[in-house]
């Protein structure tokens, strides 16, 4: 299961966004079936930002954000995203 979520911010706050995505990541990245995760700038628009996380199921992302340390560090962070839909089921894997 990939979580997708998308931010738009302006330049001059990039190195803020960027720091509180890490910090949202290591959070992700302590919960029970947490496979991967990344952070990504948009290569066309600087303004455009992306965190994706992989997870096991969509069970374990869900309990995930429950997690008192993703409440804390990766939800807040979350609610600014881009609002549209961010959970794909993967068809098949490589």
């Amino acid at each position: 299961m990939l979580a997708i979520a998308r931010f738009r911010v302006a330049l001059g706050d990039a190195a803020r966004l960027e720091a509180e995505l890490c910090l949202a990541l290591d959070a992700f990245s302590h919960c029970a079936g947490f496979v991967k995760g990344e952070i990504g700038q948009n290569l066309d628009e600087n303004s455009l930002w992306t965190l994706v996380t992989h997870w096991e199921n969509v069970g374990s992302y869900r309990r995930a954000l429950s997690n008192n340390n993703v409440k804390m560090n990766a939800i807040p962070l979350l609610a600014q995203a881009i609002d549209e839909p961010g959970a794909y089921e993967k068809p098949y894997s490589e």
